[in-house]
């Protein structure tokens, strides 16, 4: 039989739209994950120092509550929920009490939905792509946590990594030895780093998320990959922290989330890797 090939077309199309989607529930998890979180450190607070919560708490996950409006907590409507489309029909406005809603929710919509986009520009319909899908969305919703709360949650980048072995068991990125090499020196180079500075200084200059997350992109990459997602994060965290202090006034010793930096160089990294290295070593006068 003729190998069936989905025309890029409406392949890109499908994946438009079900970014799109998927966009309008990574809304939802950036909100909620972090609540739950505290709810769950609360309770087991109560649990060590046996004693009871102050009060029964209210279901609350993923799923419970339905969304409301934050203001009139009028649940939103199905069709007033369709990504971008009806924050545009609606004028940016709560249908019900016209408060305004955050540009931001189209915004993470229409970006999720352009980065699944480039996504199908750049592999075939193949478990690379359904890898990459799953590695693109962890990366959106750990950059919108991490800048939010400072905060980049074991219930993603835990699955993150132990999702980069599982594809990379059939060498889909790289070779299975390369990713378990590259998700012990992500972490470790990091750790390193961490320690080295708070000996130093007596200071704390990043988080143990921060580790895992890359030791997540080295489990995806493979250890090769790790000094261009370093550097490039590096560069770019280091470009932004200075334009924050300069256009904002923010003093040097406020915390500045390095998360973000490492999702933005991992992604670029999985799709245009051989070209960044390959201009990189032009750079540097190395064939």
């Amino acid at each position: 039989m003729p190998e069936t090939v989905v025309p890029i077309g409406l392949l890109s199309v499908g994946l438009l739209c079900l970014g799109l989607l998927v966009g309008s529930f990574l809304n939802v998890v950036i909100y909620r994950l972090p609540l739950i979180m505290e709810s769950r450190w609360r309770r087991d607070c109560c649990e060590l120092l046996e004693v009871e919560p102050e009060s029964a708490e209210a279901p609350f996950n993923l799923a419970i509550p339905n969304s409301h409006c934050p203001h009139c907590k009028t649940a939103i409507k199905p069709w007033h929920n369709i990504p971008v489309l009806s924050y545009v029909a609606l004028g940016g406005k709560c249908s019900n009490c016209a408060v305004r809603i955050s540009p931001r929710y189209p915004l993470l919509e229409l970006v999720t939905g352009l980065m699944t986009l480039a996504l199908a520009w750049h592999f075939d319909v193949s478990l690379a792509l359904l890898g990459a899908l799953a590695f693109t969305w962890s990366l959106i919703a750990l950059t919108m946590i991490d800048m939010d709360h400072q905060l980049l949650p074991d219930d993603i980048t835990l699955p993150l990594l132990w999702l980069g072995l599982l594809f990379n068991l059939s060498a889909t990125y790289v070779s299975l030895p390369d990713a378990v090499i590259g998700a012990i020196m992500g972490y470790l180079s990091l750790w390193s780093i961490y320690w080295i500075f708070k000996l130093i200084t007596g200071k704390e200059g990043m988080g143990y998320g921060d580790f895992k997350l890359l030791a997540a992109l080295g489990a995806w990459m493979g250890w090769q990959a790790l000094p261009m997602i370093i550097l490039l994060s590096s560069l770019v965290g280091a470009v932004c922290g200075i334009a924050l202090m300069v256009i904002k006034r923010r003093g040097k010793d406020i915390p500045i989330p390095f998360g973000p930096y490492l999702a933005m160089a991992g992604w670029l990294v999985l799709l245009w890797g051989d070209t960044l290295m390959s201009r990189y070593s032009s750079a540097l006068g190395i064939d």
